[in-house]
This record gives structure tokens, sequence and C-alpha cells, in this order.
């Protein structure tokens, strides 16, 4: 697993969503998707409980520390890589 990745919660009160890890800590992920959670307030989440879902990445490093657009294109790739991870399982 790695910063940028596409993954699903496979428990907790996030179960099935979609999410981008933002940082990664030992075995602890940091994960964001631009709503809920922000991307300058990640939720810790253990690596066990998180699946990779797509090998396309978010490049965070287009992005400076302190911009607040950044969840909002968080929350656009997302629902672009969404609708896309939904076809292919259809």
């Amino acid at each position: 697993m790695q910063e940028g990745n596409i993954v699903i919660a496979l428990a907790g009160k996030e179960k099935n969503q979609i999410f981008l890890v933002k940082k990664i800590e030992c075995k602890f992920a940091f994960i964001v998707d631009g709503k809920r959670i922000s991307f300058f307030k990640p939720k810790k989440k253990n690596q066990k409980h998180l699946k990779i879902v797509s090998k396309d990445k978010f490049n965070f490093t287009d992005f400076d520390c302190n911009d607040i657009k950044i969840n909002s294109a968080i929350r656009k790739f997302l629902k672009v890589q969404k609708e896309r991870i939904c076809q292919e399982m259809m």
C-alpha cells in the first residue's frame, strides 16, 4: 500500500466506502475522502481493514499543503474512480 492509492474500508463505521491513502505509518494508513474525512484531518485506520481497489493514484504533490481546493479535487477524483470501479464489478 502506498500514498495516493484508492482503497475500500472493510471494517468500522466507514465499511464499503472508498478513500485515498494520504500517509502510511507502520501498520496504519491515514485515509481521506474530502467530505467527512478531510485532507487536513485524516482518519487513522489499520491497513488490514483496507483493500486496494485500483492501481490509479492521486498525486498529492500537485497541491500546496494549505490549499483549500485539495478536498474538492479529492472528491472529484473519487467520484470518477467510484463510477469506474462499479462498472468493472458488474
